[in-house]
């Protein structure tokens, strides 16, 4: 085969819109196809022209099922793609329902702007015919020569590493492992992210490639403590919490202390549809959980489910929720609050200096949960100046993602790699990352900027 060569597309020098296209025997495979996420739900870049001829792709791998991975899959669709899409059987059936969402938020944002929507629901209905799911660790010929294989992730339910390898001119065998997002392991439910132990070639996510989590036990500490200031102070507790994992994590631990009675009953919302139906997913692949899950579940244990638990489907139910008085537990989407019912709730709670707003997940800049964080004392919610009043926390090792520490062990298992590319990052932690990845393994790091193409 000739010379492999990588181009970046998306996610270089950024956290959102990954999209890499790899060349390779004269086939061309996208890895990734996000989203670009900020201070609106779609950004202006999405509507842009792929780099790329759409028609000209021949075949598609997702890590998993996040949107600044798959939410651009429709338009590509639309725009000519006719390949196979793979990814594991869970992550295909999570896109489905996040794209489902994300088309309405689209129909709606385009219709406040006065466009034509990215893409819309017979778009996203198209698109789901040409997924062809793969198992975790199954050797996959996508084409003459060239093998896929998704290793688990530890991400999110269903995320994985994607090997691809193909063998050179010279007949030797080579490969190219591209990162997704790994996890942040011990995590309830999800199995420990799976180490690669041969690598020429890898493309390795850096979120916080500068930062340095609490110890997993202080997540645990922090969440509990924030419920007990918010029952002392008889305040609100908000979650902006992901549809995807932190939603559930998040049930799993509540029902833990629930059930070992270190908490009183206290009315707990998941006000978030779309966690709602992620849930059942999750029902669905108890294939994946870690051993301590599994054995919760064959002993018959609900463990999304506890006393004082509301899950909330109707604007109407939501809408209630402000009627019973705190404190309460209100968990929300949108995690980074750029759109969805945590607004609602913001709205009313931000200037409440009794409350919390407690942040478990990456902000991307531009978000209204990043201006938050960052200390913005007042900021415009449906047209309204709202106070920030409330006590604002973060626990970073809550996040889905790992840091410098659990990404260098990662990366620290794969002997010599020729070059290890740092992508999906803001450029303080992309540039520790490199950094710490050519003074601790003594490895060749790259950051590429978008639109750089590297032979391999």
């Amino acid at each position: 085969m000739a010379t492999a060569k990588l181009t970046f597309y998306g996610a270089a020098e950024e956290v959102t819109g990954s999209n890499f296209l790899l060349e390779v025997g004269g086939k061309k495979i996208l890895v990734e196809c996000g989203m670009f996420q900020g201070g609106k739900f779609s950004e202006d870049k999405n509507y842009e022209p792929f780099q790329y001829a759409p028609t000209g792709i021949d075949a598609v791998v997702v890590t998993h099922a996040h949107l600044d991975h798959s939410g651009r899959l429709p338009k590509l669709v639309k725009d000519g793609f006719r390949g196979p899409i793979y990814c594991t059987p869970a992550t295909r059936d999570f896109i489905e329902i996040l794209l489902r969402d994300s088309q309405h938020l689209i129909q709606d944002e385009a219709e406040q702007h006065g466009h034509r929507p990215l893409y819309d629901d017979n778009d996203v209905t198209e698109c789901l015919k040409y997924f062809e799911p793969i198992e975790y660790n199954e050797e996959k010929e996508i084409f003459k020569g060239i093998k896929l294989i998704l290793r688990d992730a530890g991400h999110i339910l269903g995320s994985a590493t994607a090997d691809i390898a193909w063998l050179d001119d010279s007949g030797k065998a080579k490969n190219i492992v591209f990162s997704g997002d790994l996890g942040n392991p011990p995590v309830p439910l999800l199995r420990p992210t799976e180490f690669i132990d041969k690598a020429d070639y890898v493309v390795c996510e850096s979120t916080y490639g500068g930062r340095i989590h609490e110890d997993w036990h202080t997540r645990r500490v922090y969440l509990h403590q924030a419920i007990e200031d918010t029952i002392k102070n008889k305040g609100v507790l908000m979650l902006p919490a992901f549809a995807m994992e932190r939603a559930q994590e998040l049930l799993y631990e509540l029902n833990d202390f629930i059930e070992s009675k270190r908490l009183p009953k206290i009315p707990i919302y998941l006000d978030a549809p779309l966690a709602a139906a992620a849930t059942e997913i999750y029902k669905k692949y108890t294939r994946y959980y870690n051993v301590e899950a599994q054995y919760l579940v064959s002993r018959g244990e609900f463990v999304f489910d506890f006393p004082g638990l509301s899950i909330t489907q109707s604007v109407d139910e939501s809408k209630a929720i402000n009627d019973v008085p705190p404190p309460k537990v209100i968990i929300a989407g949108s995690g980074m609050m750029n759109g969805g019912r945590i607004l609602h709730h913001a709205l009313r709670y931000l200037p409440d200096p009794n409350s919390q707003l407690l942040i478990i997940g990456y902000q991307a800049r531009g978000t209204l949960g990043r201006r938050i964080l960052d200390g913005e004392k007042s900021v415009r919610i449906f047209g309204e100046d709202v106070a920030v009043n409330c006590h604002v926390l973060a626990i970073g090792a809550f996040s889905a993602h790992p840091d410098q520490h659990q990404l260098i062990a990662w990366l620290a298992n794969i002997p010599n790699p020729k070059k290890v590319f740092t992508v999906h990052g803001e450029n303080d932690q992309l540039l520790d990352f490199a950094k710490a990845i050519r003074n601790k393994l003594g490895a060749e790091a790259e950051i590429p900027k978008e639109g750089e193409e590297v032979s391999l």
